[in-house]
C-alpha cells in the first residue's frame, strides 16, 4: 500500500496571527516557550489551560513519540515574543494547519487551524506542564496498545468536531 506523503511548507518567519508585546510578564501570566529560548509566550488566563492528547500518525509521525499533547485556547489569550517560523500542513479534510516553529531550535511551539479562532498550544511548551491535567483523547484508534486511558476521561476514536473538543475542554 502506497504511503501519501504531506510535506510542510515554510511560509514565513514572523507572525501576525495574535497580537505582540515587547516582553513576556512571568509575574502574572501562565508562561512557556521553546527549548532554546527564542521564542517566549505568555497566557492571560487565571489557571493552567486543561489538555488532550492526539494519538493520530500525523503527531506520532511529527513528534516521534506516541501521541501529542496539546492544550487549546481562545487566540486572544495568547502573546508571544520571539520570531517563529511558519510551516503550513494540510490535513486529510482539507483543513490547513499553520504551524509555528522555533527558527533556532525547532520546537512547535503553537499552531492555529483555519476554521476556528483558537490556538493550539504544545502542551510541552508550557513551564508548568507538569502541571497539566490530560482530560481527553482523540484518535484512539490509532493509539499504541500499551497506552492505558484511565476511565472517565473523554476519548474519540478519530478527530472529534472542534465544538466538541472545545466543550470537553471546557470552552464552551
Amino acid at each position: 500500500m502506497a504511503v501519501k506523503s504531506r510535506s510542510s511548507i515554510p511560509v514565513s518567519s514572523s507572525d501576525s496571527a495574535f497580537p505582540r508585546k515587547s516582553g513576556v510578564d512571568t509575574l502574572s501570566a501562565i508562561t512557556g516557550g521553546c527549548r532554546c529560548g527564542q521564542v517566549r509566550y505568555a497566557l492571560s488566563m487565571e489557571a493552567l489551560p486543561p489538555s488532550y492528547a492526539c494519538h493520530c500518525l500525523d503527531c506520532q509521525t511529527w513528534t516521534g513519540v506516541a501521541f501529542s499533547q496539546s492544550c487549546v485556547l481562545p487566540g486572544d489569550t495568547l502573546r508571544v515574543t520571539g520570531e517563529v517560523a511558519i510551516y503550513e500542513l494540510e490535513g486529510t479534510q482539507g483543513r490547513v494547519s499553520r504551524q509555528r516553529i522555533c527558527p533556532t531550535c525547532h520546537t512547535r511551539v503553537y499552531n492555529t487551524n483555519s476554521g476556528h479562532g483558537f490556538a493550539v498550544l504544545r502542551a510541552g511548551t508550557l513551564d508548568r506542564s507538569n502541571e497539566l491535567d490530560c482530560v481527553a483523547h482523540m484518535w484512539t484508534r490509532r493509539k499504541q496498545a500499551w497506552i492505558t486511558i484511565p476511565p472517565g476521561v473523554r476519548t474519540w476514536p478519530e478527530a472529534p468536531a472542534m465544538g466538541e473538543l472545545a466543550g470537553a475542554l471546557g470552552l464552551g
